[in-house]
Parts: structure tokens; sequence; C-alpha cells
């Protein structure tokens, strides 16, 4: 944990001095979540609506914050050879990428909790009624998203390639949120791909989580399906995660 801890502050440093990589981290999700403050005014909105309009906002928080912005670190840190000479040091592979995501994830979880906060109190819903369930959408978001970031790593030779290799990631993110539009109005296997992807568990975790489900044989699906997505992207990384620069 201590090594953890002591890569994570540098890093923290290093996005202090990047001054895009800080703007995209602290600015632009609370830019994007101001967008749809008069979708979510609107009347006669219900609780499981809001709920997944708040599991979007959050999913929107991870792509950028998370995703967005670890694939470029990763990418910055191989590419000047930090990783390399953390990896020939005492921190194995799992603190290294953990330490390095420490930053960003503190970061979403800070601005998560702030959104699940102002929603709440300015939609009036009630207390969640399974803390847990969404908890784990949450927690479990950020993992799959740190997970990805390093999978996306590996086909990003340089920085700028990150900006064009995180796009459709980022798109699909952004459309399957639910935000621009509502999911269900659209066809049904146009759904069912959007749901597949790794923040469509995500978002029904955190709105079943608010909301409330009969039974918790409902969270099963997602639940499943985020842990696939997770292994999958470990498994990646275990075979072809590399530390050294693409030449």
């Amino acid at each position: 944990m201590n090594r953890v801890v002591s890569i994570g502050g540098a890093e923290l440093l290093l996005l202090w001095r990047n001054r895009l990589a800080l703007f995209n981290a602290l600015l632009l999700p609370p830019v994007f979540g101001l967008l749809f403050v008069p979708r979510m005014s609107g009347t006669g909105i219900s609780p499981a609506a809001a709920a997944t309009l708040i599991g979007g906002m959050i999913g929107v928080i991870l792509a950028i914050v998370v995703y967005h912005n670890l694939v470029g670190a990763y990418v910055a840190r191989r590419e000047e050879l930090t990783l390399k000479r953390l990896r020939a040091g005492t921190p194995n592979a799992a603190e290294i990428l953990a330490g390095t995501a420490s930053p960003a994830v503190s970061i979403a979880l800070a601005q998560s909790l702030l959104t699940v906060v102002v929603a709440a109190v300015y939609l009036e819903l009630p207390v969640p009624a399974n803390p847990l369930l969404l908890a784990v959408g949450l927690f479990g978001g950020v993992a799959v998203f740190v997970v990805l970031a390093a999978a996306s790593a590996i086909v990003t030779s340089t920085i700028e390639l990150a900006q064009i290799t995180t796009t459709p990631m980022l798109l699909a993110c952004f459309l399957g949120a639910g935000l621009w539009f509502p999911l269900d109005d659209l066809p049904a296997p146009v759904r069912t791909v959007f749901e597949l992807l790794p923040l469509g568990p995500v978002i029904e975790l955190i709105t079943l989580g608010w909301a409330g489900t009969e039974t918790l044989s409902d969270a099963f699906r997602p639940l499943l399906l985020l842990a696939a997505w997770t292994a999958a992207g470990i498994t990646i990384i275990q075979r072809w995660f590399r530390w050294e620069p693409r030449r």
C-alpha cells in the first residue's frame, strides 16, 4: 500500500503540471452535468428515471476522468521509461498500475459522490434503497475503466494517438449513458448493444441500488457482465501490456 501511495503522489504532481489533463479531470465532467440539469428538473420524473440519469452522469465521469486521462497517463509514463524503471524496482505490476491510477480514481470518486448528493437534493429523491448495490456499481465501474485504460494503452503508441484510440469507448459511453436520449426509445438490438458495453452494467447497478429491486437476482446479470469485462481486461493486460516504449 505504501508503494501505491508513493506512486500516486508522484502521479498527482504530474497531473497538477498537466493543465489539459487537469481541466479534463476537474472541470469537464461538471460542465457535462450542467447540460442535463434542465432534463432532470422536468416534472413528474420517477425515482427510477432519476437514478438512471444519475448513473449516466457518473458513467460520464468515469469515462472522462478515469478512462480517458489514464490512457494518456499510462502511455506517457511508458514512453518516458517511468514504467520500466518502476518495474525494475520493488513494486509489482498491480501496484504500479494502481498507483498511477490513484489520483484519477480519487477525483472520480469525489465527483461521483458530489453528483449523488447534489442530484438527490435537487430532485428531492429518497435515500438509496440498497446503498451496497450502488457502491458495488460505482467501485466496479472504477475498476473496469482502470483496467480498460491499461488495455487501451497497449494499442496506443504515442500520447497524441491516445486522442484517437479512446474515441470509440468515449462515444459509446456518452451515447449509452442515456443522458442525450432515453435508451428505451432505441430499437431493441441497439439498446442491447449499449447495455452490454462496460458502462451498461454500471448504470444498471446504480439504478437498482437507488430505486430498489424486488429481488437481488435482478442484479445478477449486470454483476456478471461487469466481472466479465474486468476479467477480460486483466487477461489482456497480463498477456500484452508493455512496460517499455513501443518501437
